[in-house]
């Protein structure tokens, strides 16, 4: 009985030291593409993310279906470029204080994917 006791202890410190590992991604970050800073604001809710992508060239865009898994982080928002919509791809990677992305664009008549580091807002 006390062998089952500690390892149901051992399960929920386990369970807690990974939460804790988990990367923040809550609030406001800024990345740099070219000479434009985006704004991106981070909602989180376990796994589950949503927030805002602000283009100053185009605006406040939604976050779609945001994920969180540990350090790592992925979303995706719609924007319109002339008369077509193009999807951007956001993946990235936390560490410290930035999140290490790869912007990828399918649409609109633009390819390709960009690395982007975004620092957390002070």
């Amino acid at each position: 009985m006390k062998i089952r006791v500690y390892a149901i202890g051992l399960v929920v410190l386990l369970s807690i030291a990974v939460c804790a590992l988990a990367a923040d991604f809550s609030g406001k970050w800024i990345a740099r593409a070219g000479d434009v800073d985006i704004t991106l604001i981070f909602k989180v809710d376990g796994s589950a993310l949503t927030g805002t992508v602000d283009n100053p060239q185009a605006g406040p865009t939604e976050i779609k279906e945001g994920k969180i898994d540990g350090e790592n982080i992925s979303f995706y928002v719609v924007r319109k470029m002339g008369e077509t919509e193009a999807k951007i791809s956001w993946k990235g990677k936390a560490s410290g204080s930035e999140i290490k992305f790869v912007r990828e664009t399918m649409g609109g008549g633009q390819g390709g994917a960009m690395e982007i580091i975004a620092k957390r807002a002070q």
